[in-house]
């Protein structure tokens, strides 16, 4: 499907970065020598998402260091990206499969094969190694940034000490499969490791690197491995008025190919019970979906890109 978007900013060209200093292509591990956590920032986890990029070519190319603990940047679905074609922008998502699915220690360890498995278990060591974990990644759809903080409820309120966005996620993750942000011990309560997704805001807007830098540079501070002095000025934006939890009630997989909203949501909509959402199938036959509940919350609706069995919206409510 063609872009409904321009691209408003321009990719980076990652190719100096190939070698790392880890051993491992495009993953690099900086240690401080002082005592921290090791804290690990990933951007193209979705070789078409370019924002965390940008952020990840800036801190290398201008040779920033953690000032405690160790630093781990990698940049992840390189393959994917290095396809990136702007005639065919989702094409390049991955090669052959999510590699924001397979974190789940059946699949890591089993004996299935692809491209994405391969990088999955080739970063695994340096996941595993991360005391905390940022991932950046932006949405198909003009939508508000949102920062994903898993199924846990301690992990959303971690988020809320980083200050921004404004909305913070509690979900349940994919039925598709795991996502990095819940490997191992991210997942689990108490474990004392955080993990955090932020969904910067559409691929192709100038707004989402400008996210990106911001929650990049408010992350490195929380995490205590820089000072407000190590970074440009300029990344952090204002503070929202407001941050505000939503946890996911129910999550609308499309059924048939004919899956259709009544009308171009945004996300964050608030409707009330019974407010008409979308139609899946064709005819009079055609399933019609209502909003469950009153302040029932649109998060993440897939306008574009709704075919059978993908996740096209989730309804929420705010929990706080």
């Amino acid at each position: 499907m063609s872009p409904l978007y321009p691209r408003e900013y321009a990719f980076p060209d990652i190719t100096s970065h190939a070698n790392g200093n880890t051993g491992t292509p495009y993953v690099f591990q900086f240690d401080s020598g002082a005592p921290g956590p090791t804290v690990m920032i990933c951007a193209l986890t979705h070789g078409n998402e370019a924002a965390g990029a940008v952020v990840l070519n800036r801190l290398l190319s201008e040779g920033f260091r953690p000032r405690r603990g160790r630093l781990i940047l990698s940049f992840n679905n390189f393959e994917a990206y290095a396809r990136f074609d702007p005639g065919a922008p989702d094409a390049s998502r991955f090669v052959d499969e999510d590699l924001n699915r397979v974190w789940d220690l059946a699949t890591l360890d089993g004996p299935r094969d692809s491209v994405e498995l391969r990088r999955a278990r080739a970063l695994r060591p340096f996941v595993d190694q991360a005391d905390y974990l940022l991932d950046l990644h932006s949405m198909h759809e003009a939508a508000p940034p949102i920062l994903v903080c898993g199924k846990r409820h301690e992990a959303a309120e971690f988020g809320k000490t980083l200050g921004a966005p404004a909305t913070l996620l509690i979900d349940q993750g994919h039925s598709q499969g795991a996502r990095m942000r819940d490997y191992g011990l991210f997942g689990q309560a108490q474990s004392g490791k955080h993990a955090a997704l932020i969904e910067c805001g559409q691929h192709w807007e100038a707004a989402a690197p400008r996210v990106a830098f911001d929650v990049t540079a408010r992350f490195l501070l929380r995490t205590g491995v820089c000072d407000p002095t190590d970074l440009d000025p300029t990344w952090q934006q204002p503070d929202p008025p407001l941050q505000r939890i939503v946890r996911v009630e129910q999550t609308i997989v499309a059924e048939t190919a004919f899956f259709r909203f009544v009308q171009p949501f945004r996300g964050m909509e608030i409707l009330k019970q019974g407010d008409m959402i979308a139609t899946d199938g064709a005819g009079p036959s055609a399933k019609l979906i209502r909003a469950p509940f009153d302040g029932c919350v649109l998060i993440m609706p897939s306008i574009r890109h709704a075919a059978p069995g993908v996740t096209v919206v989730r309804l929420g409510r705010y929990s706080d």
